[in-house]
C-alpha cells in the first residue's frame, strides 16, 4: 500500500553550507516534526538528508542524542528516535480494503498508516482525516480516524436493493466497505435492481450506513454507460458538468473577430497544419514552417489560446481547476473544458482562422536554435493530417508537403538523439486500443506502437515545454524566486534500483553502470539489446515503476526521464489545467505584469493537478479492463498462450500475447501440484516437482470465468 514520496534534492544539487551542523540539525527536526509517527535512526536520516560521508553521519548521531535529551525525541529503542512533540496526530487520505480495513496515505512519507475496521470510525474511501498514532512498537505503525476533515466522495454507483420501507445501494467501488441506506420518498422512479448514481447526505452518529438519495438512474447492469459512469464516480471525476458552467460555455462563439486579432501576430499567410490521432475531436497544436531571408528557417508551435475564453475565476475556469485534466476512456473522452471550447471554439480545425498562444524558433543551417518568440497569435490550419497519414510520407508517400514532413522527422531525429545522449530514458510505448462496432461492443483490438510520426510531435513538444519553462524562470536576481509551474520528476529512489538491480539478475541480465548520472543510458542499452525477447515488455515495465512519478510543483528539481533542468506543460491547455496557468504566467511576463497567482495558490493547484491525474490514470485503467472483460466474455473456456507478468503469495498475473489481456491463475486453482510463493527468489516454485514460474516465463492458460462488475478475468494453467 506504500506510496514513493519525493525525495529532496539529489546530492548534485546540494551545497556545502547544506552540511554545516546547523542546517543539518534543521533538517532533522524538521523531517521528526512532518513524520511525528516514523521511527528513525541516524543511519536512515542521513539516507533521507543524502548524506555519505562519515564525519556528517556521526554529528546526525549527536544531533539525535542531544534532542532525546532536551525531550523533543523519544528514544523508543537503543539508537532509534520519534518525535515526542505535543500533537501526536497526522492528516492523509484514506485507502479502504474490500475487507473494510484501511491505510492513511501521508504525502510525503513512505510508510503508510494502518487502521484497523474497528478504527476508521464514520470515514469511507477517500475522505481526508486526521489520524492518532496509537501503535508504533510493532511491525507497522496503526492508527486511529479522530477527525474527518473532507469528504472526497459527493457521489456513489451501485446497484439499487429496494425493500418495503427502505433501499440500499451496493458500491461498485469494492473499497467502499458500506451500503448507502436511502429512504423510500428519495429513491425517484428507480426500480429494483438498476443501477443509479446516489448522492451521499450525511452519515449520522449510531448509524450503521451513510445516508443518500438517487440523483440519476443509469440504467441495468451491464450498460457501457452505466459502467464507464460507475468508473468515473469510483475515481472521484464527475461525468457532468455543473449547468452554470454549461451556460457559460454555450455564450463561447468560434468566430474569430478583427477586434480580438488586434495585438497578435499574424500568422495566417504561414504554412501551418496539424498531426494528431485518427479520431482526435480537439486539436491543441499546430506546425507552421517558413524559410528566412537570411536563409534560416523558422518553425512555430502553436497552440489553442485556451486563457483567452476562460477567464480566471469564472464558472469554466474553477470546474477546469477542480478537474485538472481531461479523462480518455475506451469509448468516451471526459473532456476538461465543455465541448463547446474542447472541440470549437479553442480547437485548431483546419481551415478556420483561429486564436493561438505560440513559441517560434529559429533554426540555423546546422539545426541549432538562433532565437525564439514567445507571444499571442492568429493562425489558419492549412491542413490536417493523421499520424497515419505523417507516417506514411515520412515512409516515401508523396504528398504536396513531403519535403516540409521530411525536414521536420529530421530535425525532431537530431534533438531526440541529443536528448538519449544526455541521459533521457527511451521507453517505447504500446498503447493497447479496441474497435468498438456501432452498439458499442469491442470487436478487435489493435496495438498503436509511437512511430516517426508520434515522436516528430513529441520532440517540437517537449521543445516548446522545455524553453517556456526556461523563460519563466529567469529572474532579474539570483536571490529571486522564480514564480511558475514545473513538470518534475525526481531521481530515483536507490532502495528501488537495488530491487530493479536483483530484478534482472533473475533473467541474466545487469546493467553497465547503476550510478545515478548512468542509469537512464544503461536501461536504454539493456531495453535496446533485449528488445525482441519475451521478457522486454516486463523489464521495461519493471524499470518505469524504478523510477518516481511525474508531479506538478512550484520548486524546480528537473525532469530526470527527460534529462531536462527545466520542464513544463505548454502545450495542451484544452485538456489540462496547468498548461492553462502557464499561459497565464507566460502572458504576465511577457507584458512586464505582476504574476496573476501567488505561490499558495500555484502550490494548492499542482497538488490538485497531480492529484487528479492520478485518478485520471485509475479511471482510464479501469475502463481498459471493463472492455479486456466485455471483449473475452464469449471465450470462457478457450485457451490462450501467455507470459506471466506479475507473481504474488496468492498466484500469478498472466498476459494473453493473443489479445493482451491480462488475467489471474490462482494457486489454489493449480491441480498438478502444490505451489507455493518464493519471496526471497520471487517466484512461485512446485513443492513435489520444484517446477517454478516466474516473471517472463511463458505459460499456456485456459479461460475459466470473467466477471464483468469485478473487472476479472480468471485463469486456469494448461500443463
Amino acid at each position: 500500500m506504500s506510496k514513493k514520496h519525493r525525495k529532496g534534492p539529489s546530492k548534485k544539487h546540494q551545497t556545502a553550507a547544506s552540511k554545516e551542523k546547523s542546517s543539518i540539525k534543521e533538517g532533522v527536526l524538521r523531517y521528526f516534526e512532518s513524520n511525528p509517527e516514523l521511527v528513525l535512526d541516524y543511519k536512515i536520516i542521513s539516507k533521507i538528508l543524502s548524506v555519505e560521508d562519515q564525519q556528517t553521519k556521526k554529528q546526525i548521531y549527536n544531533i539525535l542524542e542531544n534532542l532525546a535529551k532536551t525531550g523533543t525525541l523519544k528514544e523508543v529503542n537503543r539508537g532509534k528516535y520519534k518525535y515526542n512533540g505535543s500533537s501526536n496526530t497526522i492528516e492523509g487520505v484514506l485507502e479502504f480494503t474490500p475487507r473494510g480495513a484501511a491505510y492513511l496515505i501521508v504525502e510525503n512519507q513512505d510508510e503508510d498508516i494502518y487502521i484497523n475496521p474497528r478504527n476508521t470510525q464514520y470515514a469511507i474511501h477517500g475522505d481526508r482525516v486526521k489520524v492518532k498514532i496509537i501503535d508504533s512498537s510493532g511491525r507497522r505503525v496503526e492508527g486511529k480516524v479522530m477527525e474527518i476533515i473532507a469528504r472526497e466522495r459527493e457521489f456513489v454507483v451501485g446497484q439499487l436493493s429496494i425493500s418495503d420501507r427502505f433501499a440500499f445501494l451496493r458500491p461498485d467501488n469494492m473499497r467502499l466497505h458500506v451500503d448507502i441506506y436511502i429512504p423510500k420518498d428519495k429513491i425517484g422512479n428507480a426500480r429494483n435492481g438498476e443501477k443509479v448514481m446516489v448522492k451521499v447526505l450525511d452519515w449520522p452518529r449510531g448509524a450503521e450506513s451513510p445516508n443518500g438519495e438517487v440523483v440519476e438512474i443509469l440504467g441495468m447492469p451491464g450498460t457501457n454507460d452505466a459502467e464507464m459512469v460507475s468508473i468515473l464516480v469510483e475515481n472521484g471525476i464527475n461525468p457532468k458538468f455543473p449547468q452554470e458552467v454549461i451556460a457559460q460555455a454555450e455564450f463561447v462563439s468560434a468566430e474569430i473577430t478583427e477586434e480580438m486579432t488586434a495585438g497578435r501576430k499574424d500568422f495566417r499567410d504561414i504554412l501551418t497544419f496539424t498531426i494528431d490521432p485518427l479520431d482526435a475531436r480537439d486539436f491543441d497544436d499546430a506546425l507552421s514552417y517558413r524559410f528566412l531571408e537570411n536563409g534560416n528557417k523558422e518553425i512555430g508551435i502553436h497552440i489553442a489560446d485556451v486563457s483567452h475564453y476562460v477567464q480566471t475565476g469564472s464558472p469554466m475556469d474553477v470546474e477546469a481547476q477542480k478537474r485538472s485534466n481531461s479523462v480518455y476512456l475506451v469509448d468516451r473522452v471526459v473532456p476538461m473544458l465543455p465541448e463547446q471550447l474542447s472541440n470549437f471554439a479553442c480547437s485548431l480545425r483546419p481551415n478556420e482562422d483561429k486564436l493561438a498562444f505560440s513559441a517560434v524558433f529559429e533554426f540555423d543551417a546546422k539545426d541549432k536554435i538562433t532565437s525564439q518568440w514567445f507571444g499571442r497569435t492568429v493562425i489558419h490550419s492549412n491542413r490536417r493530417f493523421t499520424y497515419e497519414e505523417a507516417q506514411e510520407v515520412i515512409e516515401g508517400k508523396s504528398e504536396e508537403l513531403k519535403d516540409v514532413i521530411l525536414d521536420l522527422d529530421r530535425i525532431a531525429k537530431v534533438y531526440r538523439k541529443e536528448r538519449l545522449k544526455n541521459g533521457a530514458m527511451n521507453i517505447e510505448s504500446e498503447e493497447v486500443r479496441f474497435k468498438l462496432d456501432e452498439f458499442g461492443q469491442p470487436e478487435q483490438l489493435v496495438v498503436k506502437v509511437s512511430k516517426d510520426a508520434h515522436k516528430l510531435i513529441e520532440e517540437f513538444m517537449l521543445l516548446a515545454n522545455k524553453h517556456v519553462s526556461m523563460y519563466l524562470s529567469k529572474t532579474e536576481s539570483k536571490q529571486e524566486k522564480p514564480i511558475s509551474v514545473y513538470r518534475v520528476h525526481d531521481t530515483p529512489d536507490q532502495s528501488k534500483i537495488e530491487l530493479f538491480k536483483l530484478f534482472i539478475d533473475k533473467f541474466g541480465y545487469e546493467l553497465p553502470s547503476y550510478r545515478e548520472d548512468q542509469l537512464a543510458l544503461s536501461i536504454n542499452k539493456l531495453l535496446a539489446d533485449i528488445r525482441y525477447k519475451n521478457e522486454y515488455g516486463i523489464i521495461q515495465n519493471m524499470a518505469i515503476r524504478t523510477m518516481a512519478r511525474a508531479a506538478y510543483d512550484t520548486e524546480n528539481i528537473g525532469h530526470y526521464g527527460l534529462a531536462f533542468d527545466y520542464y513544463t506543460h505548454f502545450t495542451s491547455p484544452i485538456r489540462r489545467y496547468a498548461d492553462l496557468v502557464i499561459h497565464r504566467l507566460l502572458q504576465a511576463k511577457l507584458l512586464g505584469e505582476r504574476p496573476p497567482y501567488s505561490q499558495a495558490e500555484l502550490t494548492a493547484i499542482c497538488k490538485q493537478a497531480s492529484r487528479m491525474e492520478r485518478k485520471a490514470v485509475d479511471a482510464e485503467r479501469d475502463s481498459t479492463k471493463y472492455f479486456q472483460v466485455l471483449y473475452l466474455k464469449d471465450t470462457v473456456g478457450e485457451t490462450f498462450d501467455g507470459i506471466v507478468q506479475g507473481i504474488t503469495d496468492f498466484g500469478m498475473f498472466v498476459e494473453m500475447t493473443e489479445n493482451r489481456c491480462e488475467g489471474m491463475v490462482t494457486l489454489d486453482d493449480i491441480q498438478s501440484d502444490r505451489y507455493h510463493f518464493d519471496q526471497k527468489n520471487y517466484h512461485i516454485i512446485g513443492s513435489k516437482s520444484g517446477k517454478t514460474f516466474t516473471m517472463g516465463s511463458p505459460v499456456r492458460v485456459k479461460i475459466k470465468d470473467v466477471d464483468l462488475r469485478k473487472r476479472t478475468i480468471d485463469l486456469i494453467l494448461v500443463e
